[in-house]
């Protein structure tokens, strides 16, 4: 199942510890037994993209979408509340915000092929060339690996990779210098991904570079692993 089939509508605003959540009502078809699945799904107030919400599990299952609506519009604030609640202690450990900072830290770093979808030609940008665009996605395609090697490894796992990398010393988010502990930590890790020199992995791009763009939107636009 695809963002693609999924269908989502704005319920209600929550207010959490001073911070607003828009929350909305996500349904989709369940291809298998032809029932209806929906769920709550709740973006904070400064997040940009899907990457940034909480949800939480099917908690309808009916006949058709009009159904989870009518009963989705039965349920009061309070409730709405407790389930963000609910949703954010499931997903939001302090072990699982260290890996979403660094992953918020590496698409910020990347390319981003999702919003660059084709090299520049050279005539367009005569101080450019094709290879310069493709060694910049090649760069941007390295990061994501380490995006999505980090989204595989278990928190706690990632905390004591993080430790040992670093020697001991740890990265506080709101101090000038966390990009640079956060990159050396992402440097490090690239070293030892077994990656494609940038010659193969540009011939491979060049005969699907439609593939490139997805697996990268995937990954950083819908919050998921491809």
């Amino acid at each position: 199942m695809t963002a693609v089939d999924e269908h989502r509508r704005s319920v209600a605003f929550i207010e959490r510890d001073g911070e607003s959540w828009a929350c909305f009502l996500v349904t989709r078809p369940h291809a298998a037994s032809g029932r209806w699945h929906g769920f709550f799904s709740f973006r904070p107030g400064h997040g940009g993209f899907s990457q940034d919400d909480v949800r939480t599990a099917d908690i309808f299952i009916e006949a058709s979408e009009a159904e989870i609506h009518n009963k989705a519009r039965g349920l009061g604030r309070p409730l709405l509340g407790g389930l963000l609640a609910s949703a954010l202690h499931t997903t939001t450990s302090v072990d699982d915000r260290l890996t979403e900072r660094f992953r918020e830290l590496i698409a910020e770093k990347s390319g981003r092929l999702a919003t660059n979808p084709e090299p520049a030609a050279a005539q367009d940008h005569p101080t450019r060339s094709l290879s310069d665009d493709l060694r910049s996605l090649y760069a941007s395609y390295r990061l994501d690996q380490v995006a999505h090697f980090i989204a595989l490894v278990d928190p706690l796992v990632f905390e004591d990779v993080v430790d040992r990398i670093l020697d001991g010393k740890r990265i506080d988010f709101r101090a000038k210098d966390r990009i640079q502990f956060a990159m050396m930590v992402v440097e490090h890790i690239e070293t030892l991904l077994p990656l494609p020199p940038f010659e193969i992995w540009a011939e491979d791009y060049l005969a699907q570079p439609e593939r490139y763009r997805l697996y990268t939107h995937t990954l950083h636009r819908e919050g998921r692993l491809p």
